[in-house]
């Protein structure tokens, strides 16, 4: 997402391909991609324990089905299961780049996004002839491309700018949507997530709908029924949100404020300031905060996903100064568009903390610091 953001500050548009693959894969390709990764000797033998021997057959009404071998696959929810298939699929990613493409992948869901100037023409055909060659890989390592959870989004440099692309081949006819879903995040066309915020209130008032008609049962076990369909939901992916405006957000507020209501079994005017304190729930705005600073603390710490180094790089004085040792971030020359951007917000958020903050022995207590000083910025003052 940093990477479309970062393109349209910088007059780029972009498309965003989603891809999903079905069909199970093939134990011997596995143990070969493996081999050629250097897992070998015992450890490939393990592998191919754990893959072979498996059957199954179906039980109904007392009777059972012939017992099939299984060639394909792993068992389904299984931990190594999206590590496997990561493995398996790591080819993909070359053919993804011949075209000039980069990729993301995660489980069998998989992202090929393309920035280009506005009045590059030959797009349309780079994504068909991506798509030609990621169909026939496929085929080779028997996959399948799912045509109907495939989609295309076309992100334009500006707002008033329309791009004409729209693929049709032998194998699939791809047109673009306006928006389009995303490991449950919704990605509209220009960004704004008004989409995203929208279906999330919506899954979240209906939750609430139904805790609030068995609430006078409930006594002491609201705080925990809530959670998992509806705090957990606001929650999750949230930092996507950095640096909208506050009315695009404010709808995700208003469910949490409604949530700590109910848990108190208070009237929808109630002042929810004290509510959310007595929970010690942060609000949305500081939990967005505390999800990118807890991010950034991960990058100095080398233990975030190496993808995001870039965007939070360490600052280096000219010269040896006493604050050098207070792991402060470099931040990038402020420009037009670019305020919404991870590189841009975190470094500067990062820097604003206090020292003793930054500079916390471990991840733990680094949390524990952070959260208190958002507390008393938030709901304290």
């Amino acid at each position: 997402m940093e990477s479309l953001k970062e393109a349209r500050a910088t007059a780029k548009s972009s498309v965003l391909i989603l891809l999903d693959l079905s069909a199970a894969f093939d134990h011997g390709f596995l143990l070969s991609t493996l081999s050629s990764m250097g897992i070998t000797e015992k450890a490939l033998a393990w592998f191919e324990s754990y893959l072979t021997g498996r059957s199954f057959s179906v039980s109904w009404l007392g009777q059972s089905s012939t017992v099939y071998h299984l060639a394909t696959g792993v068992p389904q929810g299984s931990v190594l299961g999206p590590l496997l298939f990561a493995i398996y699929t790591t080819s993909l990613g070359e053919i993804s780049r011949l075209h000039g493409f980069s990729y993301h992948c995660y489980a069998d869901d998989t992202q090929l996004y393309l920035s280009f100037p506005p009045n590059d023409h030959t797009v349309s055909a780079r994504i068909s002839n991506c798509l030609s060659d990621i169909s026939k890989w496929m085929k080779s390592h028997h996959l399948q491309l799912n045509l109907s959870k495939t989609e295309l989004l076309v992100i334009p440099a500006k707002p008033s700018m329309q791009h004409n692309i729209s693929i049709q081949n032998d194998f699939l006819s791809l047109a673009p949507s306006k928006a389009v879903q995303n490991l449950g995040v919704v990605i509209d066309e220009h960004l704004t997530f008004k989409d995203h915020v929208a279906s999330v209130a919506r899954s979240c008032r209906f939750a609430l709908y139904n805790i609030r008609k068995i609430r006078p049962y409930l006594i002491h076990a609201t705080q925990l029924l809530v959670q998992s369909p509806v705090i957990s939901r606001l929650h999750y992916c949230n930092a996507l949100l950095t640096g909208l405006p506050a009315w695009t957000v404010r709808p995700l507020q208003m469910v949490q404020n409604a949530v700590a209501r109910l848990v108190f079994n208070q009237p929808k005017r109630a002042h929810v300031t004290p509510l959310l304190t007595e929970l010690h729930w942060l609000p949305l705005a500081a939990h967005i905060k505390f999800k990118l600073l807890t991010l950034a603390y991960k990058v100095r710490d080398g233990t975030a996903p190496i993808y995001l180094n870039p965007l939070a790089e360490a600052y280096v004085s000219a010269r040896p100064l006493r604050s050098s040792r207070d792991r402060r971030l470099a931040v990038p020359t402020p420009r037009s568009g670019q305020s919404r951007l991870f590189s841009c917000i975190v470094p500067q958020m990062w820097n604003d903390l206090p020292s003793t903050t930054r500079t916390a022995a471990s991840f733990s207590t680094f949390k524990k610091l952070l959260k208190t000083l958002l507390f008393r910025e938030h709901l304290l003052n």
